[in-house]
């Protein structure tokens, strides 16, 4: 395997989307969790300037019907990182899913590899996880999975590639996330650094601030 993290690099890997991420949050008007540390300290932007951005903001006034769905539809996007035709990939599955849509939907993009590895707190950030995924720091059963769109499912382990530097910056994430919860669908051994997948999660497990079902409707039209 080539992709070894050697000492000094850190996780300075590409990413996707180039500017500056605070302003998604802002043009929310809600914290979406996308720099990690920086969003629970007093540094936030929406702690220090919860407007829209840019030079002639607008105010968040009534939207419309399509206008409050496309919203919804935007920030769960933007939570987990997705491009549109990615994430109207996964709206399609969850549509010829049997159950109920949303809920499907949540349940898939809950179970991607990504995901997962933010929420076992390897990590500070769901950007961050893409990279260590795409970048085949992350095994799931023993094996390297280098797609972070990958769908875990239920006694899963998730294990990180064997490296002394990956290790230590692991265990500093941990430490500094000490406060921040796994959830109940998924068991973290901090000794090993080892995930466990207990159970699919449900829609109460990704606690975000999106109605599923506006992007249903959104996508039903």
């Amino acid at each position: 395997m080539g992709a070894v993290l050697r000492k000094g690099e850190g996780f300075n890997f590409m990413a996707r989307r180039r500017g500056a991420v605070c302003r998604l949050c802002r043009r929310e008007g809600i914290k979406l969790f996308l720099k990690g540390i920086r969003c629970t300290g007093d540094k936030c932007a929406i702690e220090r300037r919860n407007q829209p951005p840019g030079m002639h903001r607008r105010s968040r006034g009534k939207l419309s019907d399509y206008g409050v769905q496309l919203r919804e539809k935007q920030k769960a996007k933007k939570i987990y990182g997705m491009l549109e035709r990615q994430f109207r990939s996964f709206f399609a599955r969850a549509a010829k899913t049997r159950g109920i849509t949303g809920e499907t939907l949540i349940q898939s993009l809950e179970r991607r590899l990504d995901n997962t590895v933010y929420r076992l707190l390897f990590v500070s950030s769901r950007k961050e996880a893409r990279q260590l995924v795409s970048h085949g720091f992350i095994m799931v059963n023993g094996r390297t999975v280098n797609v972070p769109s990958f769908q875990v499912r239920a006694g899963d382990m998730i294990q990180t590639y064997p490296d002394e530097l990956l290790k230590k910056r692991i265990q500093n994430n941990l430490e500094m996330l000490k406060d921040r919860p796994v959830p109940e669908w998924l068991e973290l051994n901090r000794e090993t650094l080892e995930g466990k997948v207990l159970r699919l999660p449900g829609k109460s497990d990704a606690g975000l601030p999106v109605e599923e079902s506006q992007i249903v409707e959104l996508y039903s039209k």
